[in-house]
């Protein structure tokens, strides 16, 4: 079984609060025999746009055969404004082709695949970043199955914070390992 997570921080080169949490959730995923890549989007050139295939060539065209080839579509963002990350944002856009071929009375290319979501930030809007992300997947033929979002708001994951990546990784431990480890029993259960 075959997961994609297309990891949606804004950070390039250091790391990311939602890095290290879907590395946590990673061992529950690995528990389930799920195999999954982690797509870091900010280290990949994605053009703006709303085709799988641009004028310009980008790397989405590949990250989108990767979608095409997992049973499991795992989208993970930190919360800015009270929203999703850009780096989401542009692939959101670019999977509107999918949405183009709905409409056109076919089926979606991505029916019968798994979603869920993987959230982090210091303040409020896990829920409307969710519910956004689990209508989006609904409108191309994902389905989100019961108990696949992940979601920690904690001070944190403060812009300024200063914890360790030890620390992120036990206050995940400590507070988190039951979502955790429902979340990747969902996954599976659901993938079957």
């Amino acid at each position: 079984m075959k997961a994609i997570i297309l990891l949606a921080t804004l950070k390039n080169k250091e790391r990311s609060n939602t890095e290290t949490l879907v590395e946590f959730l990673g061992k529950y995923l690995n528990k389930q025999n799920i195999d999954f890549e982690v797509i870091k989007l900010a280290s990949h050139n994605i053009i703006p746009g709303t085709f799988t295939k641009m004028d310009i060539p980008d790397d989405w065209p590949d990250i989108y055969n990767k979608i095409l080839e997992a049973q499991i579509v795992l989208f993970a963002t930190p919360i800015w404004w009270n929203n999703h990350s850009s780096e989401l944002q542009k692939c959101i856009e670019r999977l509107d082709e999918v949405y183009d071929i709905i409409l056109k009375g076919e089926d979606s290319p991505l029916d019968r695949k798994i979603g869920g979501v993987i959230v982090t930030g210091d303040s409020d809007g896990v829920e409307h970043i969710t519910g956004n992300i689990a209508n989006f997947f609904c409108s191309i033929g994902i389905t989100v199955p019961p108990y696949t979002s992940l979601g920690v708001i904690w001070e944190g994951h403060a812009k300024d914070s200063k914890k360790t990546k030890a620390q992120f990784l036990k206050y995940y431990k400590d507070n988190y390992a039951q979502d955790a480890e429902a979340m990747a029993e969902s996954l599976k259960k659901a993938a079957k």
